[in-house]
């Protein structure tokens, strides 16, 4: 067994976030000691020219000395994008996912979504 799988066997809380192409999981997790730790991670799928497809993922553990200051900074960021131009704000590179999504939700009937707040976590 590789040592990651060791570490990530034992998942105590668990959410998602489904974001167009992307879906993020944040997981709470027990290392052997039973100390606790978060887990984020991105994973995106890619679809391959002969209908087959793969997933990207990419993973973040985040230890709980560092939880005040890792929210801070994305408080901090969060509130630059947000303000920066008075609208929400989106990259041209990702405008193509948002509207997928946004499409996706209005004809489910849905048009909202889940504000997650790292005090849930």
């Amino acid at each position: 067994m590789r040592e990651n799988d060791m570490l990530e066997k034992d998942e105590i809380f668990s959410k998602v976030l489904r974001a167009g192409r992307r879906t993020y999981f944040f997981d709470v997790r027990a290392t052997k000691a039973d100390d606790y730790y978060i887990t984020i991670t991105e994973s995106k799928k890619f679809t391959e020219e002969d209908g087959s497809f793969h997933y990207k993922k990419h993973k973040i553990y985040l230890y709980k000395e560092d939880f005040a200051a890792f929210r801070e900074i994305l408080d901090e960021m969060t509130e630059y994008v947000l303000s920066s131009k008075g609208e929400e704000v989106i990259s041209e590179r990702h405008q193509k996912d948002f509207k997928k999504e946004y499409q996706t939700e209005k004809e489910e009937g849905k048009g909202s979504f889940t504000d997650i707040d790292f005090d849930d976590i």
